[in-house]
């Protein structure tokens, strides 16, 4: 078909795991400095990436976009492919707000203990998962 865009293989890979893999017309990913739009056949590219939305068009004609709360991470672009290596990945659709709030309320609570000294735990990092994710879902 003359109005089918060339698709490209992408990867959105965590720690745990991959958290999605397919064919896609079009990845938006959080760059460092701003977001990177790719197409198919774009240039080599490497870049680090913030918290924030990545969103994979797999059919932008219909509006099959998929959503993920990245974390921070790293971008890369190779040929026809794309992978977005990231601390952390979260469907927009499988974001609970009050689970995302009460990890939000007990990270922001033990940070607290730990600026007073009753604590030795590293809750940053939870604390902008749960931040990003209510952010990209539109409910902060």
């Amino acid at each position: 078909m003359a109005d089918e865009h060339p698709r490209f293989d992408v990867a959105i890979v965590t720690p745990e795991g991959e958290t999605f893999r397919g064919e896609a017309e079009m990845l938006v990913v959080p760059g460092a400095a701003g977001e990177i739009g790719v197409l198919a056949r774009h240039a080599p590219l490497v870049a680090t990436l913030k918290a924030g939305s990545t969103r994979v068009y797999r059919d932008r004609a219909n509006e099959d976009v998929l959503e993920f709360a990245t974390g921070p991470g790293f971008f890369k672009v190779e040929l026809d492919s794309a992978i977005a290596l990231v601390d952390d990945a979260v469907d927009v659709k499988e974001i609970d707000d009050d689970r995302a709030r009460e990890q939000l309320e007990a990270a922001t609570a033990e940070l607290e203990k730990v600026e007073q000294g009753e604590s030795t735990a590293d809750r940053w990092q939870r604390i902008k998962h749960a931040e990003n994710q209510l952010t990209v879902a539109g409910r902060n």
